[in-house]
């Protein structure tokens, strides 16, 4: 893993996500190693040249550069191509560092994560006029889990930071994606009394994930029907939640 401390010029990037003014990403790169991942395109403003996963940028600064930044006032989502509680965080503090400036300028937050680590930060999290904390939760089955995110947190531990946040009255919000080969019903089961809003998303880069659906007998979930039924299953499961498929 090569690990290096960098200072970033900006911490506050404008956001083409909906609903966000702000994306903040205290890393650049994610020891998660999801074999799915979007944000490998980073690789092509970093010159990385180590696969993904393999890598972690610091942004040793970021709380600093923030501090000069916060007069543009407006929704952050944190993070957009990293997670900000990757293992790591428990070091440098940098997403606990930024929480904290953000919450004395009241930023309306949101933040997406694999993490248990987010627990961490619970108080934080409380004193926040506006947040939404969401955990990315994309199957029921570990073994799943491991096959798609050999390096992330197990999806036990996520489901017990996600009823944590709920039972310490936290808005909180449920990430299903990609889309990873389930039990639809027993995990709208599992998530569906803790969380105020689900999102629901496919398998967005096959051609990086297709040779495990093959090699491991999983080839219908490559089937958008297939697939189309089973979002239908969860929406159904969740009842009262809201749903919405990204």
């Amino acid at each position: 893993m090569v690990i290096k401390e960098v200072s970033a010029k900006t911490i506050l990037s404008k956001s083409g996500i909906p609903g966000f003014d702000f994306c903040l990403n205290p890393y650049t790169g994610c020891t998660h190693a999801c074999l799915y991942c979007y944000a490998v395109f980073m690789k092509k403003f970093t010159g990385h040249t180590e696969e993904w996963g393999r890598f972690v940028d610091v942004k040793v600064n970021a709380n600093k550069v923030l501090k000069r930044q916060v007069k543009k006032k407006g929704p952050v989502i944190i993070s957009s191509v990293t997670d900000p509680y990757q293992p790591i965080e428990a070091k440098y503090k940098i997403t606990r560092e930024c929480l904290t400036t953000l919450l004395e300028y009241q930023f309306p937050v949101n933040i997406l994560t694999k993490s248990p680590l987010l627990l961490r930060d619970m108080e934080l999290f409380k004193n926040f006029n506006d947040i939404k904390v969401g955990v990315t939760i994309t199957t029921d089955n570990d073994r799943i889990r491991k096959m798609f995110e050999p390096n992330a947190p197990p999806i036990e531990a996520r489901l017990k930071a996600l009823k944590t946040l709920k039972e310490n009255g936290i808005n909180t919000f449920v990430f299903i994606g990609p889309l990873l080969p389930m039990n639809p019903d027993g995990l709208s089961k599992e998530i569906a009394p803790y969380a105020d809003k689900i999102f629901i998303d496919g398998m967005n880069y096959r051609f990086k994930t297709e040779r495990i659906y093959r090699k491991n007998n999983l080839i219908q979930w490559l089937d958008v029907r297939f697939t189309d039924n089973v979002i239908e299953k969860l929406r159904r499961g969740f009842l009262n939640n809201k749903v919405e498929h990204c």
